[in-house]
């Protein structure tokens, strides 16, 4: 049939713009196939905005606001009082009393409002990232979700029935009050306080808490790496295809470049200091945690952080790469870190 379009174009720049329009559509086709079709899961989710509902109550009396806002937000309203913005040692009332008062509330407030009107995009990405979650895991209970503002104090918290999204700490790197907080929240932490943050961190967090709870058992580097590598390949599978793996783990672009360039050399880094087996946390867990950059490694500090975490991913992609009959859930169920190292043939070239 091509052979016979083909045949009937006799010029031949239109041949050309012909071929470059099917390899463009077997391009997409190929892409689209990488992922299983999720069109028959119906999902609707709508992310509650709590932190529109408290300011628009601002006016009326504290007691009434406590009242409505305790039935209709339950267990998070609690938290929200007690453990957010206030404790337990001042009433509810008296702590919104407080809250309604502060200028700074009102003012973070509208900029959080100014930013997000409305949450049609985060919702729409959150969809599709839990359309895949549910094929992967049918049982899998999809928590509410919570807008709200903190004053910076909680990004996400958890609780039993509710994952909660903290909008200020999303505003953008250039949020005139991150720069404000810079001694309590670094800029290296706040330039991730970004929208597009949202959802990877949304599905990284319930990955976390309510699938994937790490293993007591794991103490050393490997297998630490092997456990944060497979939430980071959960995160490949389930999220947006358009998201950057750089926001997917919380890199600049130069910090993903630089991982990328110097993977081999990170590696070698590991097994010339016999770190893999290391279980002193103190000494393996610069490689595990949040850091403008990793100590000993790179010049003039320009080193990407987490490198145990980075790592720990390749292995995964790679083990995966290599064994293509291995499942998801397979993959997610095996604890067995040394196994997936050997298998993997993890072998990066030094530069």
């Amino acid at each position: 049939m091509c052979l016979y379009l083909l045949n009937m174009i006799d010029n031949v720049k239109h041949r050309q713009i012909y071929l470059i329009f099917l390899f463009a559509i077997a391009f997409i086709s190929c892409k689209q196939d990488n992922r299983p079709d999720v069109s028959h899961i119906n999902l609707d989710i709508k992310i509650d905005r709590f932190d529109k509902s408290l300011y628009a109550n601002k006016s009326k009396n504290p007691s009434e606001v406590n009242m409505q806002m305790a039935k209709s937000y339950g267990l998070f309203y609690d938290d929200y009082i007690h453990r957010m913005i206030g404790s337990p040692q001042y009433s509810n009332d008296e702590v919104l009393n407080t809250l309604f008062k502060d200028q700074a509330y009102t003012d973070l407030t509208k900029d959080v409002d100014s930013i997000f009107p409305n949450l049609k995009l985060q919702e729409a990405g959150l969809i599709e990232t839990f359309k895949y979650i549910k094929y992967y895991y049918p049982k899998a209970k999809i928590p509410k979700f919570i807008s709200f503002v903190s004053g910076f104090a909680y990004q996400m918290p958890v609780g039993d029935d509710y994952l909660g999204i903290g909008l200020d700490m999303f505003l953008g790197k250039d949020s005139k009050f991150y720069k404000a907080i810079v001694q309590s929240v670094p800029l290296y932490l706040s330039r991730r306080f970004t929208p597009e943050y949202i959802v990877p961190r949304v599905a990284e967090t319930y990955a976390h808490e309510e699938l994937f709870l790490e293993p007591d058992e794991n103490h050393t580097l490997l297998s630490k790496m092997i456990f944060q590598g497979k939430i980071l390949y959960f995160l490949d599978q389930v999220l947006p295809e358009s998201t950057a793996d750089s926001i997917k783990i919380g890199y600049s672009t130069e910090q993903l470049e630089w991982a990328k360039q110097f993977q081999g050399d990170i590696w070698a880094y590991f097994l010339e200091n016999n770190y893999l087996y290391e279980t002193d946390y103190q000494k393996i867990q610069v490689f595990l945690s949040e850091g403008p950059f990793t100590p000993g490694l790179g010049e003039n500090r320009n080193s990407a952080p987490k490198l145990g975490i980075w790592t720990g991913w390749q292995i995964v992609r790679k083990y995966m790469e290599e064994n293509p009959k291995i499942t998801l859930q397979q993959l997610m169920a095996d604890q067995d870190a040394q196994k997936i190292l050997n298998q993997s043939k993890y072998k990066p070239k030094q530069k």
